[in-house]
């Protein structure tokens, strides 16, 4: 899968467990780490953990390698590294905190 699949991929697999406001940025331009940020948040613990571990089951089955993966345990801030595709599930608060698509403001919103 290119990096732009994985990262739309993502994007419908969040849709599916309900995530909020999914974004997809192309960093390629400001990164060297990686081409597309996927974003999102849930409403609660439960529902990024639920989030994440959707994307995490589905892309095994797609057979698209996982990293690493970081912040399972307390849900506030998961973030999943499918190399090029780095995905963060926010807990709302600490999106709105964090306020990531400001930080990469120069970066452009891809649709599908």
């Amino acid at each position: 899968m290119t990096p732009k699949k994985i990262a739309l991929t993502a994007r419908d697999l969040i849709e599916d467990k309900k995530g909020e406001e999914p974004l997809v940025l192309d960093v390629s331009k400001q990164s060297s780490f990686a081409h597309y940020f996927v974003i999102t948040h849930g409403n609660s613990g439960p529902h990024v953990k639920a989030i994440a571990e959707h994307l995490m089951e589905s892309f095994k089955k797609k057979k698209v390698t996982l990293f690493n993966k970081e912040g399972l345990v307390t849900g506030e801030w998961v973030v999943l590294d499918f190399g090029s595709v780095i995905v963060h599930v926010f807990h709302r608060d600490k999106r709105e905190f964090y306020n990531l698509e400001s930080l990469w403001g120069d970066s452009k919103a891809v649709k599908k």
